[in-house]
């Protein structure tokens, strides 16, 4: 007898919303087996298929929607899931159940709204055509891009993470930017008042204009631009364009008018099961609301159409209970992080905070009542901290005995939390909610590379901020098992500094899109290997940085060729080169520090360093310097600092040779050369070391028979004695010992690697390196010493190069067609000179009306 088996009648299932939540519920229901059960449909609004907003500025930097899209193009077909662009839901019936498009109706069983969010724009009497502009869709992109053709200057209203966003594209379109906020501090939400001040240096340094404290009343035709903002009080900002990015609301249209539940702050409301009051339907994303809550990240997002997903396939899942809203940023190249309870509201908290003037950091610890857990803090300026400070906060791990070492810089305070300290429990990925005990498992499953991890686990393939981590836990977990570790720069190089410094090298390379091109992934590049690549290129061919090509590679001290300060204002370093200077060359820079009230101090380095220049007096202030006779002193970069010398046998009746005159001819030799990192030189005429010359990278002691050669000491957060290498060189040997060494050093080191940590991590150690250097044991010696001579011929003044270009001085403008200083920096006087103002010394400075 035979028996027909009758197919399971599966049910319809539509989604409505195809962003990057709505998408990852389609991943999560393919990979959880649902498909067996429903047939699914999904409606976008936009005709594109779901693409990577988190990293939606790159649209402006290369990439296309294409690149940007999350998933291939068969991605729906191949799954059985019909995909419906272009066509937005107008209804949805809840008594037929069915929603209504333009094409039609469409029944459903269960519906899930993955509708999103809004830009809010504040209803301001003017706003339309280019002065209404939002920033979230790449038709607002496409929008935003014909706006700034023809436009000189752009006003972003709103100095959220998404503002900051939107400042960085109109500056990425040739646009002079400006933000403008209602609340008094930037990134209300995530910073304190100090972080937020120091956010607000860091943008105007990098040439945005930020405006604090402004309410917009409405917009008016202009004089000098299109239009004019008129402020509530009484002031104006003339713009060609205006960019609202002032907040999302939750995109609950279709939910109020299907008589849904709405939160009063907006927002579809749900369940722990994500379950509207239509038991049927489903919502995710930003346009649910939990708790009074919507949460504006990805992660919730996908852990809500998780949660969704289990429910539909039959399987358990854990209910949805919130979101941890911490979050890790780079703002215009700016590092920015927030933890928890960020503003240590907690009654009873406790909070450490370390101040770095020298690079304009801010880091803020905070701590429960108790002394014992990490429950907040803010970063800014370095994110290094992040994942450590992160884990705390996340796994209760107990605090160190002096709870201020975690935010201490390294070398100084406690140790990196390591993989072994982490539970396998600890959430590795909150956008994939991939823990380190998951990464554990597929270790064991026999993984062994990272991309084949990533595609697993999806770990660090959502916003991107756990990759750090991620690949720790990775490396160690492999490393215990004896596995060797890929040691790859970045996702889009699988090779180390090393062998990309031998290909750059070997091939004659000169940029960074020809060696992506060559032997990299994707299309711009990352935050790793950008610099890293440009430290390469730099130390191998010595073009002026201010090259068109090298400029996008450069942080913000080597871009303005300046060293960027706590106010927003530059310090300014040039060459003494040991430290000799002659007395015209005092009155001139005694004569520039006076003309443009510069506060001077000598450095430990014997140079005198000028304080307080505003970006747009850079080029006059180095024009007159270079007129002088001075040049660069590359303070900015990751090169050759200065070489310290004492007097020497000329003036010292100890001295033995002439120290000043080997640390003119050292420096001038090896100046402008980049590597890895800084590095420091000292001479000193006998053994007395009056120039501390065993606490330099180079270190070079007199002796009645020559010169002895120390290397690899660091006198900085890790102090290093450096270690005897060769006695009694005579002048020309010292010096080809001392190019083998640095460019042996450049070529092998790891990126941003001082020479103290290189050598501690050459296997063989010191005999080695001898071995190398004085024995040749290698045969790179001609190799090496040809290299460093062909850095050493291409030498030119950066600051030179770039005043005779008036494309590249183009960049040294605080404000476009406006000759004016900051009317935001302040200074005060102190034992005769200017410093910055502090914040309680604001508010003691008369607002005058040219200020305004």
């Amino acid at each position: 007898m035979n028996s027909l088996v009758t197919p399971i009648k599966r049910e319809t299932l539509v989604i409505i919303g195809n962003g990057m939540v709505g998408h990852n519920c389609v991943e999560q229901l393919v990979e959880q087996g649902a498909l067996a059960r429903y047939q699914v449909h999904v409606y976008g609004e936009e005709r594109q298929r779901a693409y990577d907003r988190v990293h939606l500025s790159e649209y402006f930097g290369g990439r296309d929607a294409e690149s940007l899209a999350m998933c291939e193009a068969h991605y729906y077909n191949a799954n059985g899931v019909q995909l419906h662009l272009g066509v937005p839901v107008l209804e949805i019936d809840r008594a037929a159940k069915e929603i209504v498009t333009a094409d039609g109706r469409q029944p459903y069983d269960r519906l899930i709204l993955a509708t999103g969010s809004y830009p809010f724009v504040p209803p301001i009497p003017g706003a339309e055509g280019n002065s209404r502009l939002v920033y979230r869709t790449l038709d607002d992109l496409d929008g935003i891009r014909a706006a700034a053709s023809g436009a000189r200057r752009g006003v972003v209203v709103g100095g959220g993470l998404l503002g900051l966003e939107a400042a960085n594209a109109l500056k990425s379109l040739g646009l002079e930017a400006h933000v403008v906020e209602f609340a008094p501090r930037l990134m209300p939400v995530q910073l304190d008042e100090e972080g937020g001040a120091a956010l607000k240096a860091r943008i105007e340094a990098l040439g945005v204009g930020v405006h604090l404290s402004r309410a917009t009343q409405e917009i008016i035709v202009g004089e000098e631009y299109a239009y004019r903002m008129c402020f509530q009080d009484g002031d104006y900002l003339e713009t060609d364009l205006v960019l609202f990015s002032a907040g999302i609301r939750p995109q609950d249209a279709l939910g109020r008018s299907a008589a849904l539940d709405i939160a009063p702050r907006g927002g579809v409301v749900v369940d722990s099961n994500c379950c509207t009051s239509d038991p049927a339907i489903f919502a995710i994303g930003e346009c649910a609301s939990w708790n009074g809550s919507v949460f504006g990240l990805v992660a919730p997002g996908y852990s809500m159409a998780r949660a969704v997903a289990a429910q539909l396939a039959g399987a358990e899942h854990a209910p949805f209970t919130g979101a941890d809203m911490s979050t890790k940023l780079k703002l215009l190249g700016v590092d920015v992080g927030s933890i928890g309870d960020a503003q240590g509201a907690t009654p009873g908290a406790k909070s450490y905070r370390f101040i770095d003037e020298a690079t304009a950091s801010y880091r803020r610890l905070v701590v429960s009542p108790d002394g014992k857990n990490v429950i907040g803090a803010v970063l800014v300026g370095d994110n290094s901290y992040y994942d450590t400070l992160l884990q705390y906060a996340q796994n209760g791990i107990k605090l160190p005995n002096e709870p201020a070492s975690l935010i201490l810089p390294a070398g100084e305070g406690a140790p990196a939390l390591g993989a072994d300290a982490l539970p396998d429990t600890a959430t590795l990925c909150s956008c994939h909610n991939v823990t380190k005990g998951a990464v554990c498992c597929q270790v064991e499953a026999g993984i062994t590379d990272l991309g084949e991890l990533k595609a697993a686990t999806k770990a660090a393939t959502g916003c991107g901020g756990c990759a750090a981590l991620v690949k720790q836990v990775f490396e160690h977990e492999l490393s215990a098992r004896g596995v060797e570790v890929d040691k790859s720069l970045c996702e889009h190089f699988a090779y180390t500094r090393q062998e990309l410094y031998g290909m750059v090298r070997v091939e004659g390379i000169r940029s960074f899109d020809e060696l992506l091109a060559k032997h990299g992934r994707g299309h711009v590049g990352c935050d790793i290997c950008k610099p890293a690549v440009g430290s390469i290129l730099a130390s191998c061919w010595n073009q002026p940085i201010t090259d068109p090509l090298l400029i996008p590679l450069q942080d913000t001290n080597d871009t303005f060729m300046a060293n960027m300060q706590k106010n927003g204002t530059y310090s300014i370093v040039p060459r003494i080169a040991g430290g000799e200077i002659t007395p015209d060359k005092l009155i001139a820079l005694g004569a520039v520090a006076k003309k443009y009230d510069l506060y001077t101090k000598i450095t430990g380095g014997q140079r005198i360093d000028l304080f307080g220049a505003q970006l747009h007096e850079l080029p006059d202030i180095w024009g007159e310097l270079i007129a002088a006779g001075f040049e660069t002193g590359h303070a900015y970069g990751k090169s050759l600092r200065t070489v310290k010398s004492c007097v020497g046998s000329t003036w010292c009746r100890y001295g033995v040779q002439d120290s000043v005159g080997m640390a003119l001819d050292l420096e001038n030799r090896y100046k402008g050369l980049r590597a890895p990192h800084k590095i420091k030189f000292g001479v000193s005429g006998c053994t007395r070391e009056c120039a501390e010359a065993q606490s330099k990278d180079i270190g070079v002691i007199a002796t009645e028979n020559g010169w002895n050669l120390y290397v690899s000491g660091n006198g900085g957060m890790r102090p290093r004695h450096a270690e005897l290498f060769a006695t009694d060189l005579d002048e020309a040997t010292l010096v080809r010992y001392i190019d083998r060494f640095l460019m042996f050093y450049i070529r092998t080191a790891d990126k941003l690697q001082r020479t103290s940590v290189w050598r501690e991590s050459l296997e063989g150690g010191l005999d080695y390196l001898k071995a190398v250097i004085i024995e040749d044991s290698l045969g790179l010696a001609a190799e090496l010493e040809a290299q460093m001579q062909q850095v050493v011929d291409a030498y030119e003044c950066e600051w030179a190069n770039a005043l005779s270009d008036p494309e590249k001085l183009k960049r040294f403008r605080t404000f476009v067609n406006d000759e004016r200083g900051d009317p935001d920096v302040h200074f005060v006087k102190e034992r005769g000179q200017r410093r910055p103002a502090t914040a309680s010394e604001l508010h003691l400075i008369p607002v005058t009306e040219e200020a305004l």
